[in-house]
């Protein structure tokens, strides 16, 4: 298992390495740079002439490098973290980069772990509860939820509920994850209710996409297992239903779901981050648009690359996932 773990860590690095080349170029092909921006603000705010703006802008680029080629740019922030740890300066925030991960990655972390969490437990459970009640009134309403969780946009769902929050419920505390009477307080049960207040918004919408691929993929291969010979074998050994199910079925149903964890992580992500611009909440989402929008790239590049980084590993767990499962795939992959 420590061989098949190490081989597909070392594969993982030139992976990251070429998604960060075809990263870093994505957001250096639009025109202009922070630069631009600087000048474009100087000259709005009408304190310069364009030839004053533009000789700050160029002073600007060249102190930060902006003037050198995109192909040197790369290098030096990927020589920075590699041998520094360095991701760069935020020009934006002004600060460096690893501190705005810092900030904002842990959060969007934790509320895409807790969705992944609620979308597999509920996913899953109530796929088995479909399938073993196929063409039932639940199984049809269960399908009928899943129908809705795999087309709606995430970011429609959000609009919608922003929309009965702020104009139909006047709720004004939007884009934060405290009340001001909670934001320095120390933890408490009270702080912790505030938060689920705030964030519940979030975690309902990107969990329902989730729970409703879940409980779709659960509820097909669970029925397809439940007509499998060994199913019936047990059946006819005289072994309740529930034990059918759950000891022999529901294992082997499992497999394409413990494979699609490899995907799930960073699907959670897109959804809080797609919840999170809607929100306004300090989290990855707003972050990233923000630097695109301003050329701040080494803030975008960072968090493109992590988000890049937890699609591997997300499929590295659930490669060791599915072989603690099945012993057939250790054997084929010769893992111990």
């Amino acid at each position: 298992m420590l061989r098949f773990l190490l081989v597909r860590i070392a594969s993982a690095i030139p992976v990251l390495f070429i998604l960060s080349v075809v990263t870093f170029a994505i957001i250096q092909a639009p025109p202009g740079d922070y630069a631009d921006y600087i000048r474009s603000q100087l000259m709005n705010q009408g304190g310069a002439s364009f030839e004053q703006a533009d000789a700050q802008a160029q002073a600007y680029r060249k102190e930060h490098g902006l003037d050198k080629p995109m192909i040197v740019q790369y290098f030096n922030w990927v020589g920075g973290i590699v041998t520094r740890g360095d991701f760069g300066y935020s020009m934006v925030y002004n600060k460096p980069v690893a501190d705005v991960v810092g900030e904002r990655l842990p959060r969007t972390l934790a509320l895409a772990l807790v969705c992944h969490i609620f979308a597999s437990i509920l996913g899953i459970g109530f796929g088995i509860w479909a399938a073993t009640r196929q063409y039932s009134w639940v199984d049809n309403l269960l399908a009928g939820v899943s129908f809705l969780g795999m087309t709606v946009p995430r970011f429609l769902m959000a609009l919608i509920i922003v929309y009965i929050l702020v104009f139909q419920l006047n709720v004004s505390e939007i884009g934060s994850f405290f009340s001001p009477q909670y934001g320095g307080a120390p933890w408490s049960w009270a702080k912790f209710v505030d938060l689920v207040k705030h964030v519940w918004p979030v975690v309902a919408i990107a969990t329902f996409g989730g729970l409703a691929y879940n409980m779709r993929v659960m509820r097909g291969n669970l029925l397809d297992t439940l007509n499998a010979q060994y199913v019936e074998t047990a059946r006819a050994k005289g072994l309740s239903g529930g034990a059918v199910v759950m000891r022999h079925a529901v294992p082997n149903a499992l497999h394409p779901l413990i494979m699609y964890q490899g995907v799930v992580l960073p699907y959670m992500l897109t959804g809080e981050i797609e919840t999170a611009i809607i929100f306004s909440l300090p989290t990855v989402g707003p972050a990233i648009v923000g630097s695109m929008a301003v050329g701040d790239v080494y803030v975008t590049a960072t968090f493109m690359m992590v988000l890049s980084a937890t699609l591997i590993i997300g499929n590295i767990i659930a490669d060791l996932l599915l072989a603690l499962l099945d012993p057939r795939v250790r054997q084929q992959g010769g893992i111990h």
